[in-house]
């Protein structure tokens, strides 16, 4: 009886077998096969580690290099302005985001990477209440809301409201029904850090005591966005207007100042004092004999009535006395006439300039008429536009600005502007924000404030692409029929080429 091994091991024997063959892994490992499935391991691992280092790298860049605006309004492009203010920056600055985890606000969160590129020195931080509850107690800003922001350095800080980076513009409601929302953040934001990272703010006082106006919330909050600290002054009680005093402001007096007054302004401006004065055409009964006395020592004079325009180029709504007056050539008008922008002056008075000007002294006219404007004599009791006899002849000036050599080093200014509907916001919103620029404008170049903040709020409306059937025709056979039959066309061309070789 053959046992079974023993069987097969004839059964090998019979086959041809001699010794049993062992596996040979060297081999197996340099076959034609295993090289080309380790080339293509080896060169996806390779081109693995180059996308996550492209990845780190890319999150490492700024995010002006990695993020690009393609927005109508470019909402996420920063001003040159911004870029110079953030990007000077010598002390630290930390903007501090408080946000609950999960209701970031896109919009602001990209701006925000934004401006955490320009400067080494700005940081932004991410503060969430929940976590944190105790955080806000170390800062007098009341009730916070979501996405609002704190701007902080060493000296100061400011709190931008979450209301203040989106605002509302109503004025197109009462005749289409439409809200139109537009984002300010970049103004908001640039802002702040100008305001915690300068020591000097300029100080503008505004004089009392003779019925003057006020300025609208919408003019004050612009004017504090540029970093203007107000407050109020009577040199009825003071007799000298204070040495901290960058700028003085008369706005729309109903009555003269008095004697001792003038006696002040004077001694002020002479030592190189700022005035910006904004009137109106007197009452009457109500005439400025002292202020128009300090403006001639200027050789600037006012003249008598309402100033109605002739030429319908220079003025709107249909009325006459609604003034779009041309613009001149100075510090003060450049942005404006860059943008193309308007102002809008209803119920000016006229304005001459001597054209023989006090020594050291020289005077620009900012906003003119047209040379076929005249004076309505009858001032607020004129009962028609036509030119009656008596009407003086223009053109005229409606603001000037002008200047006084006090020395070598030291010079005054004065602006002069006659119409307080320059400073009325609807009257601003007819223009599209043009009279709160000049302004603005006026107040910064007598504060010597070339770095005021005047970056207008983007629109988040939308905006839609209007086209001709025609258009819209050309453009379905391209996507639809061109581009698809192209790609057809290519395709064959590969095939038919990779088959002949």
């Amino acid at each position: 009886m053959k046992l079974p091994w023993k069987k097969e091991n004839a059964a090998h024997k019979a086959s041809g077998g001699g010794k049993r063959r062992s596996f040979d892994l060297k081999a197996a490992l340099t076959t034609r096969a295993v090289r080309v499935g380790g080339y293509s391991v080896a060169a996806a691992a390779i081109v693995i580690a180059i996308i996550v280092a492209a990845n780190a790298l890319v999150r490492a860049l700024p995010a002006q290099w990695t993020q690009f605006d393609t927005t109508s309004s470019q909402l996420f492009s920063i001003s040159d302005q911004t870029e110079s203010i953030v990007g000077s920056l010598e002390t630290p600055v930390t903007i501090h985001w408080i946000v609950q985890s999960g209701q970031e606000d896109a919009t602001l969160e990209t701006l925000l990477e934004r401006y955490q590129a320009l400067s080494e020195n700005l940081t932004v931080e991410k503060v969430d209440p929940v976590v944190s509850p105790t955080f806000l107690e170390q800062y007098d800003v009341g009730s916070v809301y979501n996405n609002s922001l704190i701007v902080e350095s060493e000296a100061r800080y400011r709190y931008v409201d979450y209301y203040d980076i989106y605002e509302y513009d109503y004025t197109n409601y009462y005749t289409t029904g439409s809200v139109d929302m537009n984002f300010a953040g970049e103004g908001a934001i640039t802002s702040a850090v100008s305001y915690v990272v300068n020591d000097d703010l300029p100080k503008v006082y505004t004089l009392t005591g003779h019925g003057e106006g006020s300025l609208s919330s919408d003019f004050q909050s612009a004017a504090e966005q540029d970093n203007m600290e107000f407050e109020e002054l009577s040199l009825l009680s003071a007799e000298t207007v204070p040495e901290d005093a960058d700028c003085v402001l008369i706005l729309a007096p109903q009555s003269d100042i008095a004697d001792v007054e003038l006696t002040a302004l004077q001694a002020y401006l002479d030592g190189g004092g700022r005035l910006l004065l904004i009137t109106d055409p007197p009452q009457e009964g109500a005439e400025l004999t002292n202020l128009e006395t300090l403006m001639a020592g200027y050789g600037v004079h006012a003249v008598d009535g309402i100033v109605v325009e002739e030429d319908q180029a220079n003025y709107a709504m249909g009325l006459p006395y609604y003034l779009l007056p041309d613009i001149g050539y100075h510090t003060i008008t450049s942005p404006l006439r860059d943008e193309g922008y308007y102002v809008l002056l209803p119920i000016a008075q006229g304005l001459t300039v001597d054209e023989e000007l006090p020594e050291g002294v020289s005077v620009t006219e900012l906003l003119t008429t047209s040379a076929n404007a005249f004076s309505k004599a009858a001032g607020w009791s004129m009962a028609t536009y036509e030119r009656e006899e008596g009407d003086a002849d223009g053109p005229f000036a409606l603001a000037v600005a002008a200047t006084k050599e006090i020395d070598d080093e030291t010079q005054s200014q004065v602006v002069w502007v006659s119409s307080s509907a320059l400073v009325d916001d609807e009257t601003s919103q007819r223009v599209a924000g043009g009279n709160q620029d000049f302004f603005l404008n006026c107040i910064s170049w007598m504060c010597e404030q070339e770095e005021s903040i005047s970056i207008r709020a983007k629109s988040l409306s939308y905006e839609y692409l209007t086209m001709d059937s025609a258009t819209a025709s050309q453009l379905s056979l391209l996507i639809t029929g061109v581009l698809p039959l192209g790609y057809f066309a290519c395709g064959i061309v590969i095939w038919v080429r990779r088959k002949r070789r």
